[in-house]
């Protein structure tokens, strides 16, 4: 811990790219195994032979292998890193497969402890359904050394609610209360994807709301030094940079991902080796590259997450009709707010006369009433942010199936309508 210093200002982006060839040797590596120990045909069919040839012709990158990539990387600087959670080996979604299973002896193998010489070690902890005791522990190996990446993932975002003495009393407020940095990652699968109101939401607004930054984050308000990081990336090569950065900054704040579920194999949701390159970083703000004529915009919508995606596709289909008029910005870190890159965001469509945050969670929950007065301090005079998302609801979301795509199709159309 001497290395390192208690941070005065937060640190978002920094270079945390690697060379190609490493990021394809690290890749390989992370899927070999001895020609003696025989792989389940379909891991081989499904997994590894198409995470070879993604590496190979270097497109459609996908978010277990960016993962792994990032995981590779860092062992292979002298890191160690501990997952830990309820089947993280293979993941909730059959997505990472950190470990192989031998399916005549039954012994384990994890191929990114297999990479290299005088690397780093990756323990890989598969825990039982007691949220409370596993991740007290995880945050108690996060103060114990700097040098580890400990990495609690919940098997669906809202698991972490047993857990919530310990997210309150330690991982929020450790560094006020006592001076010690934790640098503990909370991976938590977060999106409504029309299965009912339970693992739906990792309640990300508990989080934000024991965030200590300023709701005005406009002039001298723009500094700041977050208790922790709130993010919700939407891209493989976002969650490589931000795994990297967690170790490659000279102090240690928790991160809380909302991460992926349907979005670990969409198509659309995917990145390339370039994206990993160095010279490369996490985004905190991705602008829309689709705005071709910036002064032809006249409404901003912001978003996070999933949505973007249905977002994007919309706009596109209504190219014919809005043309430029409506541009589609992702915030990917919620807090620290971005409000610097945001402002850069107003002033490329300065013609904007309309700015919208758009959520797929209800009014209540999300990001909404964290970052309202954020972007409400930052948009033009006179200007108003209208809120386009679900209305308030005790629960995460409605569990009647027609209900929730009628509410999900109201969004988009509300998001495009009247342009």
């Amino acid at each position: 811990w001497a290395a390192l210093v208690l941070p005065t200002q937060a640190v978002t982006t920094m270079d945390t790219g690697v060379a190609e060839d490493t990021l394809r040797e690290v890749g390989e590596k992370s899927v070999s195994v001895d020609k003696a120990f025989k792989v389940h045909p379909r891991l081989a069919k499904h997994h590894i032979e198409p995470r070879l040839k993604k590496l190979q012709n270097n497109k459609s990158i996908d978010w277990a292998t960016a993962e792994a990539l990032a995981f590779g990387t860092l062992l292979k600087e002298g890191y160690n890193i501990r997952l830990c959670g309820q089947d993280v080996g293979r993941g909730t979604f059959s997505q990472r497969h950190a470990m192989f299973v031998c399916q005549d002896t039954e012994n384990v193998y994890i191929p990114l402890n297999n990479i290299g010489k005088n690397q780093g070690k990756i323990e890989v902890a598969n825990s039982n359904l007691s949220e409370l005791a596993v991740l007290g522990f995880e945050y108690g190996v996060s103060i114990q050394s700097p040098n580890i990446l400990p990495i609690w993932e919940a098997q669906f975002g809202d698991f972490n609610n047993s857990a919530q003495v310990i997210i309150d009393t330690y991982i929020t407020s450790g560094e006020t209360k006592w001076l010690r940095q934790s640098g503990l990652v909370l991976l938590l699968p977060h999106g409504y994807d029309g299965a009912g109101p339970e693992h739906s939401s990792s309640r990300i607004e508990r989080f934000l709301q024991m965030c200590n930054t300023p709701a005005d984050v406009s002039g001298n308000h723009m500094v700041q030094n977050p208790n922790l990081h709130v993010v919700i990336p939407t891209t493989p090569a976002q969650i490589f940079h931000l795994l990297r950065r967690q170790m490659k900054r000279n102090y240690r704040k928790p991160l809380i991902v909302a991460g992926p579920k349907t979005l670990l194999r969409l198509p659309s949701a995917t990145s390339t080796l370039d994206d990993m390159a160095p010279g490369t970083s996490f985004k905190p703000v991705i602008s829309d590259s689709l705005a071709t004529v910036p002064e032809q915009v006249k409404r901003v919508v912001f978003v996070s997450g999933k949505l973007y995606y249905d977002l994007a596709k919309a706009v596109a289909a209504a190219k014919d009709r809005i043309g430029d008029a409506i541009a589609v910005v992702r915030i990917e870190e919620i807090c620290p707010f971005p409000s610097q890159l945001v402002v850069e965001e107003i002033e490329r469509f300065a013609n904007a006369t309309e700015f919208i945050w758009c959520q797929e969670e209800t009014m209540n929950a999300g990001a909404y009433t964290f970052v309202q007065p954020r972007l409400q301090s930052l948009i033009p005079a006179g200007s108003s942010l209208r809120y386009v998302g679900r209305n308030p609801l005790a629960a995460p979301v409605t569990g009647i199936s027609h209900v929730y795509k009628t509410e999900q199709a109201q969004i988009i159309e509300q998001a495009l309508a009247d342009i």
